[in-house]
């Protein structure tokens, strides 16, 4: 039987919601918990792990938990962004965060929008390198919302039939 583990690191909510809804959309043996409450990732068969895009990368935390997935290990990546969907600010850091996963087997990837502080559109707005994404990142104030969440749930649910092929 599958152990599965939804584990997140979020600081303004977005990452958190999008943890929940997949974690509704497994069934099973499951357990959901901030990545800082996690002490033991042999145990589960498979892992979700989420995050929130920090300068087109990802968080330290992050990177150092995913250096910790056993070889062969199971995961799915999912991220939130200020960013338009699909375009390429959106998909670095999920391909940074697959090169450093690259022991495990990465059964797919998911990100959706979510809303920016103030306060970091005001910092970044002043940075030449970061005008093109301080103007668009105020559109995504809005999410992640309804339709976020059930394609975070049918993503789920996909991964789980990956999962089960293997």
């Amino acid at each position: 039987m599958t152990k599965i583990l939804v584990t997140y690191l979020s600081q303004t909510g977005n990452t958190k919601k999008i943890a929940e809804a997949i974690f509704e959309g497994l069934e099973g043996d499951k357990t959901i918990k901030p990545m800082d409450e996690v002490q033991e990732i042999e145990n589960y068969s498979l892992i979700f792990i989420g995050f929130p895009v920090h300068s087109h990368s990802v968080p330290y935390k992050i990177e150092s938990f995913l250096q910790k997935i056993p070889q062969g290990g199971k995961i799915a990546l999912f991220s939130t962004h200020g960013s338009l969907p699909g375009g390429h600010l959106a998909r670095e850091a999920l391909e940074h965060a697959a090169v450093i996963a690259s022991k495990a087997k990465i059964l797919g990837t998911f990100s959706c929008r979510g809303k920016v502080t103030m306060a970091a559109l005001e910092i970044l707005s002043k940075s030449p390198e970061h005008k093109a994404w301080a103007e668009m990142a105020p559109s995504s104030q809005t999410h992640p919302d309804e339709g976020d969440l059930e394609d975070a749930k049918s993503f789920a649910k996909w991964v789980m039939i990956l999962s089960s092929q293997d």
